[in-house]
């Protein structure tokens, strides 16, 4: 049934009487022909009445039905991000998810100004994103394969992500250990500050995608098969944990994933979480730098996460940069990208120094 509404409201090129009949087909074909008479009966109305926003709940009086209806979003999750945000930044957060979105790229050689003419050398659009990254903002179709090819010394990143990598503000001549590595565009971007990084993935299949990336790039990484709650590692200078999360911050790029999370998951996620971080904090030196990082909005991951760790671990220390404008940084400076003001994916980054 709501195959075939979707035709009826979005596929011009299918009659509303075909997409009926078909529909129909499919239903006695599935179910058997009971209830073939009331999905043409719903359909034929649907036909009749379209699909205007105005037939759903109005979003003024009523913003959660109308949210998760118009907006097909999970009640559990709006419930969630209306708590703690005012209406109309979650419903712009809602058609944000619901918008096609922009690929962009990030040279690691070029400056992003002669990589757009690179590309457009090649008869690939693109420009200069600027808003504090390093992006290169593909045009309207310009194929990311394409753009790859033209520019190889360059990688597929989100400007949230980008800002994670600057923020992290790697210091150069140090050691570096990505803990959570695959694909690889967070390790690859910084490495050309440590003398050395390692990435590491507890996916061996993921792994591959990481030394493939490196090689096109031409980017020397250290690579291991390994899981962050038991990394093989001892006095590293900089850990870097781009954690698994419920990853509610990049919902525009993956619409289906909203459909896939429950509520257990985030506290599955957070527990998984506070393992890898505490294995993490166990390799590094006095004066060393864990950077901890999501791409989610949910506060038991990120800010609330990280506030559990210094609890636990009196050694560890908030420590600002100034690597990334501060409107991106929140109130304790770490970084917390909002989808709705940005037009980026959600991400968050924190900077832990061990101090004792």
């Amino acid at each position: 049934m709501r195959l075939g509404a979707y035709q009826i409201l979005y596929m011009t090129s299918v009659p509303a009487y075909a997409a009926v009949s078909q529909t129909v087909d499919l239903v006695r074909t599935a179910v058997g022909p009971k209830p073939t008479g009331l999905v043409n009966a719903i359909l034929r109305k649907v036909a009749a009445g379209g699909g205007a926003v105005d037939r759903f709940p109005d979003f003024r009086s009523d913003p959660l039905p109308h949210l998760e209806l118009w907006g097909s979003h999970p009640r559990w999750l709006l419930e969630r991000w209306l708590a703690r945000w005012g209406a109309d930044e979650v419903r712009r957060l809602v058609d944000g998810h619901n918008t096609p979105p922009r690929t962009c790229l990030v040279p690691l050689q070029a400056e992003p100004g002669p990589a757009v003419e690179i590309l457009a050398a090649a008869g690939l659009a693109a420009e200069v994103l600027g808003e504090g990254t390093r992006c290169v903002r593909l045009g309207e179709g310009v194929s990311p394969r394409d753009a790859l090819d033209a520019l190889p010394e360059a990688i597929v990143q989100d400007p949230a992500a980008n800002l994670v990598v600057l923020y992290a503000d790697v210091p150069e001549g140090t050691k570096v250990a990505d803990l959570c590595a695959a694909p690889g565009g967070k390790a690859l971007a910084v490495a050309d500050r440590p003398v050395y990084t390692l990435a590491a993935d507890r996916s061996e299949s993921r792994l591959h995608m990481v030394r493939e990336n490196a090689r096109r790039t031409g980017r020397p990484l250290g690579l291991v098969v390994a899981d962050a709650r038991r990394p093989p590692l001892r006095e590293i200078d900089v850990v870097l944990l781009d954690a698994p999360c419920t990853g509610t911050g990049t919902l525009q790029r993956n619409p289906d994933a909203r459909w896939r999370l429950h509520p257990t998951s985030l506290t599955e996620l957070v527990a998984l979480q506070r393992e890898m971080l505490d294995a993490a904090a166990e390799v590094l030196p006095i004066g060393g730098l864990l950077v901890y990082s999501t791409c989610s909005l949910e506060a038991e991951e990120n800010g609330e996460q990280v506030g559990a760790f210094l609890e636990r671990r009196g050694g560890y220390r908030l420590e600002a940069t100034d690597a990334v404008p501060p409107r991106y940084l929140d109130d304790h400076g770490c970084l917390a990208i909002e989808p709705w003001r940005t037009g980026f994916d959600g991400a968050y980054a924190a900077r832990l120094r061990r101090v004792s």
